[in-house]
């Protein structure tokens, strides 16, 4: 059994149809959303003059993706956006790969250029130590900082858990995570 995909994307839109872009990210969520296998999606500019947004989405399976890629309510919605749409790139990964991806950098090629390749995500079990190498510390210090809080160890576990969480993975994902895999760049990903 095939397991859950996820798509990144990057594009560059023009900036005069912010509204319209908007409007036509939206439509193709909404689309997304209603056929068989969609897990979910996110998008967001990278700044509030930004040309670029970024967009992921999630499918069951590499067959529940295929379908959707190959769906004519897709291949209307992406003729909605030639207008304003001036690049994309995109990657396909299962689990967590693409916190280990290298950084992208340079230009965004255009969109009839040949897509590029991801390079290999290091093995399973190094992604594990990575993670754990990062969370533990992060972990730690926070339950350490929540101790002498009044009332902290009287809430219920889900309730610590769930404030742990929402304050620890926006810390991991932007901080630490990135911190960590480049300082383990060579291990992780060892050039032959």
């Amino acid at each position: 059994m095939s397991e859950p995909i996820t798509v990144s994307i990057r594009r560059e839109v023009d900036p005069a149809r912010i509204s319209e872009a908007t409007a036509w990210v939206q439509t193709g969520v909404n689309l997304a959303n209603k056929h068989p296998g969609f897990l979910g999606s996110g998008w967001v500019r990278a700044g509030g003059d930004s040309q670029v947004w970024h967009m992921l989405y999630r499918f069951t399976s590499e067959e529940t993706l295929e379908a959707w890629e190959r769906s004519p309510e897709r291949a209307w919605w992406l003729s909605m956006g030639e207008g304003f749409v001036r690049s994309e790139r995109s990657k396909r990964r299962t689990g967590i790969e693409g916190w280990f991806d290298e950084p992208a950098t340079g230009s965004i090629p255009a969109v009839d250029a040949e897509p590029m390749e991801a390079p290999p995500a290091p093995p399973r079990w190094k992604q594990a130590v990575t993670i754990w190498l990062g969370f533990f510390p992060v972990n730690l210090v926070f339950s350490y900082l929540m101790t002498p809080v009044p009332g902290w160890g009287e809430l219920p576990l889900w309730l610590r858990v769930l404030v742990t969480t929402l304050v620890l993975t926006p810390i991991m994902t932007y901080w630490v995570l990135p911190f960590v895999t480049r300082s383990l760049r060579r291990w992780l990903t060892p050039r032959g």
